[in-house]
């Protein structure tokens, strides 16, 4: 199955499946088909969108698997996550970074106020 993000104004606001049948064109799969396929369920009174972008669910292509609420950024070609936390920024390959390395001591960590706090499990 193929998937393709719905996207309003550079926000993904859906993420929908199309069967792989309808992408392809001599054994090869064109992007273009799916859109012109969803162009013609007439969805856009459900989802309002005014572009539509395949994505990989392995993310093998545009940086990750399209998810609602992330943004599409057309001049990288790439989805991008909502930024996790407001001092984190983004590296090269599009992912968000905390301004701290992540600790390398394999305990566990979540970000809390600005640094990273060992998370411990209550039983």
């Amino acid at each position: 199955m193929a998937h393709f993000a719905l996207i309003k104004q550079n926000i993904v606001v859906a993420v929908i499946v199309v069967d792989n049948e309808i992408l392809l064109s001599n054994g090869v799969e064109v992007e273009q088909l799916g859109i012109d396929f969803i162009d013609l369920l007439n969805i856009k009174g459900v989802y309002d969108y005014d572009k539509v972008r395949q994505t990989s669910y392995n993310s093998n292509t545009r940086n990750k698997y399209a998810g609602i609420g992330d943004t599409w950024d057309e001049t990288n070609n790439v989805f991008v996550s909502p930024r996790p936390f407001s001092d984190w920024t983004l590296n090269e390959n599009f992912k968000w970074e905390a301004p701290i390395s992540y600790p390398n001591d394999n305990k566990a960590y979540v970000w809390v106020n600005g640094e990273w706090t060992e998370f411990t499990f209550n039983n």
